[in-house]
């Protein structure tokens, strides 16, 4: 089984918007998670998908849900005190809809990054089946700066260098039981889920996917989020 962990659960801040959270803003009248989530039900290998979701919240999402005829949701669940412990929510419920959670797959996937493709979340898969892991990249085209304790600085080589973004993919048995360690050690401030296996030993492995994967977090990634959209409908309508 793939299943798909989607977190909208944040609060959106730093797109200082006071009426709603981010991934709750529209564009033509839809929802950027609606956006998100459609690209997952319509994704022939994704066969259900749980959503983190700020609990005020819940009740707009299921209402959009059936507006928007997203039909592979099976539960929308609340977010915990962190960002880990809102996707160990999420990976929990996940475990109770799968049959056989040592063979079933998850994508774990910001519901603020609607500009991913069907190609991404296939790899994903493929990646996962090969070698256990998937972290969804990017090439880094800038160079970034490393600052160390001691105050001296590293500048990895950018050909070696990658940014990691969404999804993060990994057999459910694998990130459950690592959540769970991490848990029992008190530890709740991973910033995301390679990271955490990565800490806990496992190797990941990755793909390349698309540049514009961004995450909505200030108000000019929801400009290019909308150039996007743009472009993407007139390649449908003009094939180009």
């Amino acid at each position: 089984m793939n299943i798909a962990v989607i977190f909208a659960g944040g609060s959106g801040k730093r797109m200082n918007t006071s009426s709603r959270p981010k991934q709750f803003l529209e564009y033509r009248g839809k929802p950027i998670i609606i956006y998100t989530l459609e690209l997952f039900d319509n994704h022939p290998l994704i066969d259900a998908i749980v959503v983190v979701c700020l609990e005020s919240w819940i009740p707009f999402l299921d209402k959009m849900l059936k507006k928007f005829e997203i039909d592979k949701v099976v539960n929308i669940v609340k977010g915990g005190e962190t960002g880990q412990d809102s996707i160990y929510n999420g990976l929990s419920v996940a475990e109770k809809y799968c049959k056989n959670a040592d063979e079933s797959i998850v994508l774990i996937h910001d519901g603020v990054r609607p500009l991913i493709t069907g190609k991404t979340i296939t790899e994903n898969i493929e990646k996962v089946l090969e070698t256990g892991s998937c972290i969804t990249c990017i090439p880094a085209t800038e160079s970034f700066i490393v600052k160390q304790t001691d105050g001296n600085i590293e500048i990895p080589s950018r050909s070696n260098s990658l940014i990691a973004r969404a999804p993060q993919s990994f057999f459910l048995k694998d990130i459950i039981s690592i959540h769970r360690k991490a848990r029992e050690e008190g530890r709740h401030d991973f910033i995301d889920s390679c990271t955490m296996m990565n800490y806990y030993g496992f190797n990941l492995s990755t793909i390349n996917g698309p540049m514009e994967n961004i995450k909505i977090t200030t108000p000019t990634d929801y400009f290019v989020f909308k150039a996007m959209v743009e472009v993407h409908e007139n390649q449908q309508i003009f094939g180009v």
